[in-house]
């Protein structure tokens, strides 16, 4: 029928999507990967090998270019205005807020000249040290306007971020598997401080950090976290990783959904109900998958699965 020729037309589409922007895709790494998480180290030449190409800048240069913006630039005033009107503000104090919005015009005008596609940034401790300030609200800006950014220098989160943009056309979030969710051992929480994009949420605003702040002792340097609840509805979730032992790229994917099952957090969080859920948990630690997974609001597992399996000649495990 004319639905059925639609349907394999917008799946065609999205393989096509994924395909040529991957292939071509450049990637940002904003300052060295958080000195604990060696789960986020990848293979730049196999990135390479597959189109992938990844610029870097020292978090520094960004640091220092933060530090000289004037507060009457008109970039900064435009971009303090996109903020407050992004998310509710009003439990940050303005100082922050002005610092968050000259980040973002540093940000994006290396983003603007390097030409990239997705971009990871290492987002603490040295930001809030030096600027007082978490970026997760920009981040979030950024992936809610399609240009994914991952926390925590996670060059392959944000890798795998693009693809599901790709895929879907929506922006995509990165989050922490956490804990399993009552008694049903296919549901558990997805979590994260968080840069999440505002649609991906209910209802949202900024606040602080409270992992930082209690680690601190005091708010101060911890603003700029983005605090919600995930919309309940479809999801597809993909974690891509490098191998250099076997000189391949790997990729988990699957679909399931995020329920409204009450849930109690700070930061941004969801419960998600996934098939064999007990059984995709015990893969990803057997093989050794990283603690951070993209996410979709949308049901592309096959359209990743044909692109990454039969055209990009990567190793994939799917549930869908």
């Amino acid at each position: 029928s004319s639905q059925d020729f639609l349907i394999d037309l917008d799946w065609f589409m999205g393989v096509c999507r994924v395909v040529k922007g991957i292939s071509q895709a450049r990637i940002g790494a904003i300052g060295a990967r958080i000195t604990p998480f060696k789960t986020v180290r990848f293979s730049e030449r196999l990135l390479e090998d597959a189109g992938i190409s990844v610029e870097t800048t020292d978090l520094s240069e960004v640091i220092m270019a933060v530090e000289k913006s004037k507060d009457s630039d008109k970039e900064v005033q435009n971009k303090l205005k996109a903020l407050t009107s992004y998310y509710p503000t009003g439990k940050v104090p303005n100082s922050s807020v002005l610092k968050m919005a000259k980040l973002a015009v540093v940000l994006n005008r290396w983003i603007r000249e390097n030409e990239l596609d997705a971009c990871a940034l290492r987002c603490w401790p040295e930001l809030q040290n030096s600027l007082g300030i978490f970026p997760c609200a920009v981040m979030s800006m950024m992936s809610n306007s399609l240009l994914p950014c991952a926390c925590e220098t996670d060059v392959m989160g944000a890798i795998a971020m693009y693809v599901l943009q790709l895929a879907s056309t929506l922006p995509a979030g990165l989050f922490d598997w956490n804990n399993n969710y009552g008694t049903d051992p296919d549901k558990l929480i997805l979590f994260h401080c968080s840069n999440l994009p505002k649609t991906m949420l209910n209802t949202c605003h900024m606040e602080y950090n409270a992992i930082d702040a209690r680690a601190r002792g005091t708010d101060e340097n911890s603003y700029g976290t983005c605090v919600g609840r995930v919309k309940s509805g479809p999801m597809t979730f993909a974690r891509i990783c490098t191998d250099e032992i076997e000189g391949t790229i790997t990729a988990c994917i699957g679909e399931g959904e995020f329920t409204d099952d009450t849930l109690k957090t700070f930061g941004a969080s969801g419960v998600v109900k996934i098939n064999r859920l007990q059984e995709l948990l015990q893969f990803l630690c057997r093989k050794g998958f990283e603690h951070h997974v993209a996410v979709s609001q949308s049901l592309v597992g096959k359209i990743l699965f044909e692109t990454m399996h039969n055209y990009l000649n990567w190793d994939v495990v799917s549930n869908h």
